[in-house]
């Protein structure tokens, strides 16, 4: 475990510091208890020889002093510790992360992910302060006190590592059981905290459904988690008690054995009270390790929890990537694509061609595979078969930093930062004039929005665009693409929930910004007047591209855009009836 936490830690030098006067203090320790027997050996005798012992209390004193600095100086740096480890490895995690692919980001590993850098890397720094010294004591004392008991008597030291031996496998079992149980709990304690959002998130629909005390599955939740607990605990007494009965036999044991030496005459009286000390320093931090053993698989599965995410294969980088991109357009050439696990191809043999200067429209059903196209455009996965090319080089060439430089994506879902909007568009580029910011936000149709608004450019839009409308955001979105002067925009349109002041705002604000010559825009659109400012459109159905054209072209085959753009207009009529 020592092993693992220092090669853990990206700077272990501050770990091995703590764990260095750690080290001195235990073997010193040892060592001071073991002037003991030559002190008892001057002393204990019909006429005590002082002159003989004196050296030895001397040195005894100097090394109390020694241990005693050394105890200052480890408590210090053991509260600085904590903190600088925790920042250190999640400052590590943050640049692993940063080179993952994009369609790493499920929601389940964004979960996991948030769970690592705050609950395990904090206990994590936590416990290996706080439970690694004890450890090294409980490890090195009684280490040093047997090498001192062999030089005093062979015999009593054999039995000491007999001890520990036994106790060492019992350790083992139960941390082996601790181990289970501390993951079973984790699991429990992970689905409480699920539903307990899920709790927050619907209490709504739960008063209006009666059940303002929680769902069936919040109950059961808790239920499992108390069932694991108390199962854990049941598992965990049997070695616990096993384990503790092996360390008092052991010191029954001792007893019995230097009793023996000592009325056999084989050691001396001084000899066996020094060695009934030592026996007892030896098995005092034995009987500890027990209580240490629950934190230190929790912290093990911590560690194992974290190496798993250093461990996730970053984006292949090649040798010398190309840092350069000429010119933006965007070729999908025979793409065949399964996401991991899926069993399906989501693309299969697509072939698409995106001039640079052009805007692209995607249609065809849910599953179709059009946000797929989009993701292996922005390199959030890799294709299996065909190439994905910009400006005539393969994405896998490019340099990931250079890709999305030049890159810009509008997903349908905005997410917001809680700012005001001016820093929520500064962020594709701090150092934008505000002649550029109220350039951008006109072409964007949020000039509009910031009008209204009471702070204007300085209103904070809430924890991810809360106080903004669901359009409201995406012209943020499309402002900040705009400010960024990314040559590829990839953009995912809102499809429904909008009122129609913001989606023709939207709508307008697409058309703006495919206007640009050097900018290729690639959406995936629903409502007509998208596609009709469309250079191409791209029809998909089952992962496969089957048809292709202008929306004039498209229109007049009566193909899937047709009928796409005719269910939408049935839709758009039963809407205005409906509201009239």
């Amino acid at each position: 475990m020592i092993r693992r936490l220092y090669h853990l830690w990206p700077d272990p030098k501050l770990l091995a510091r703590l764990w260095s006067l750690t080290v001195i203090q235990a073997v010193l320790q040892g060592l001071l208890l073991g002037l003991l027997v030559p002190i008892l050996h001057a002393v204990v005798r019909q006429e005590p020889d002082i002159a003989a012992a004196t050296p030895w209390l001397v040195l005894g004193g100097i090394g109390a002093v020694v241990y005693g600095l050394l105890a200052i100086v480890s408590d210090p740096v053991g509260y600085a510790a904590g903190g600088v480890l925790a920042a250190q490895l999640r400052k590590q995690l943050m640049r692993h992360v940063s080179t993952l692919p994009l369609g790493w980001f499920t929601a389940a590993h964004k979960a996991r992910l948030a769970r690592a850098v705050t609950a395990d890397v904090g206990d994590a720094a936590h416990l290996a302060v706080v439970i690694g010294n004890p450890v090294i004591t409980s490890t090195l004392l009684p280490a040093t006190v047997v090498a001192i008991v062999f030089v005093a008597d062979w015999r009593v030291a054999v039995l000491l590592c007999v001890i520990a031996l036994v106790g060492s496998w019992t350790l083992r079992r139960a941390a082996r059981v601790s181990a289970e149980a501390e993951i079973e709990l984790e699991r429990a304690a992970a689905d409480v905290a699920s539903r307990a959002i899920e709790l927050g998130q619907v209490q709504p629909v739960l008063r209006a459904a009666g059940h303002a005390h929680g769902t069936p599955r919040m109950h059961a939740a808790l239920d499992r988690h108390r069932d694991t607990y108390r199962e854990g605990m049941d598992r965990a007494r049997r070695p616990f008690f096993l384990y503790t009965g092996v360390v008092a036999t052991g010191f029954v044991a001792v007893l019995a054995l230097v009793a023996w030496l000592m009325v056999s005459e084989r050691v001396e009286v001084a000899t066996a009270v020094a060695l009934l000390v030592l026996a007892a320093r030896f098995l005092q931090p034995l009987g500890n390790l027990i209580e240490l053993i629950g934190a230190l698989r929790a912290m093990t599965n911590k560690i194992t929890r974290i190496e798993e995410f250093l461990a996730t294969p970053v984006l292949p980088v090649p040798a010398e990537p190309v840092r350069r991109i000429v010119d933006p357009h965007v070729e999908l050439t025979g793409v065949t694509f399964t996401y991991p696990g899926g069993e399906a191809p989501a693309l299969r043999e697509v072939t698409i061609r995106c001039r640079a200067g052009t805007t692209t429209a995607l249609v065809g059903p849910s599953g179709s595979g059009k946000t797929t196209v989009t993701r292996l455009v922005a390199r959030f996965f890799d294709a299996e078969e065909g190439q994905v090319r910009i400006g005539g080089v393969d994405v896998r060439d490019l340099d990931p930093e250079v890709l999305l430089n030049d890159m810009a994506i509008i997903f349908q879902d905005v997410y917001l930062f809680d700012d005001t909007i001016e820093n929520n568009l500064r962020l594709a580029r701090p150092e934008a004039t505000w002649d550029e910011l109220r350039e951008v936000a006109r072409a964007a149709r949020l000039d509009e929005v910031i009008e209204r608004l009471p702070g204007g450019w300085n209103t904070r839009v809430g924890e991810a665009g809360a106080q903004l409308s669901g359009g409201e955001r995406q012209r943020v979105a499309i402002a900040r693409a705009m400010l960024k002067q990314a040559r590829i925009v990839l953009v995912d349109e809102a499809s429904s929930a909008l009122d129609p002041e913001n989606e023709a705002a939207i709508t307008q604000a697409i058309a703006n910004l495919g206007a640009g010559r050097d900018r290729t825009v690639i959406v995936i659109a629903h409502r007509p007047a998208t596609l009709a400012s469309a250079d191409q459109v791209v029809s998909l159905d089952a992962g496969r591209v089957v048809e292709t054209g202008t929306p004039a072209e498209l229109l007049r085959t009566g193909g899937t855009f047709a009928r796409i753009s005719r269910q939408y207009e049935r839709a758009r009529h039963w809407r205005i009836g409906t509201v009239s």
